[in-house]
């Protein structure tokens, strides 16, 4: 087998392999108990790489609630280190579904905007904060202003790189909710 080929036999396998993670852990799921803390982590769209994985990772280590999946229907779990089989997930085909259930029970949706978002570290965050992290490359899939209970915020930033990585986003947004809530 040529080179190409097989890099691209190895690819595909690897996308086979983690497809069979996910499907033996996302049973194991079912078991999953809510973390200690109220606060929801919404991830919008997100591509279903090794970020999706690391933000249950830090879901797990930082007690969140839940770690709800919007037009998300497989990731690969192995990065999580575990946490996907840990933190309860809910899977949903678009956010007005996933949103019902997260006003229902009185959360505030929490989005990063670097643009308009107050800073991060001076907002007092909700105890039943959900925050949405969207899409790598397109961001959140709908208009924040067609939804009641959001609040923008931003992690602010000083070097010249436009954007964290969403996995390290997420990470840092939950340390300060349990920064601030104990």
């Amino acid at each position: 087998m040529s080179g190409p080929h097989k890099v691209r036999a190895m690819m595909k396998r690897e996308v086979q392999n983690a497809q069979r993670r996910f499907r033996r852990q996302k049973q194991r799921n079912v078991l999953a108990k809510p973390g200690i803390h109220e606060m929801i982590i919404v991830l919008d769209h997100l591509k279903p790489s090794y970020n999706v994985g690391k933000i249950f990772r830090s879901a797990d280590a930082f007690g969140a609630h839940r770690v709800d999946l919007v037009g998300i229907d497989h990731f690969d779990p192995a990065p999580g280190m575990g946490g996907f089989k840990n933190v309860p997930a809910k899977f949903y085909d678009d956010f007005d579904e996933c949103y019902q259930p997260l006003a229902q029970s009185d959360h505030t949706l929490v989005i990063l905007e670097p643009e308009k978002g107050t800073s991060l570290f001076t907002t007092a965050l909700p105890r039943k904060s959900a925050f949405v992290l969207g899409h790598e490359e397109f961001g959140i899939s709908f208009d924040p202003d067609q939804y009641a209970n959001v609040m923008r915020v931003a992690i602010p930033q000083f070097g010249k790189v436009q954007s964290l990585n969403v996995s390290i986003a997420a990470s840092i947004v939950m340390y300060e909710y349990v920064k601030q809530h104990g």
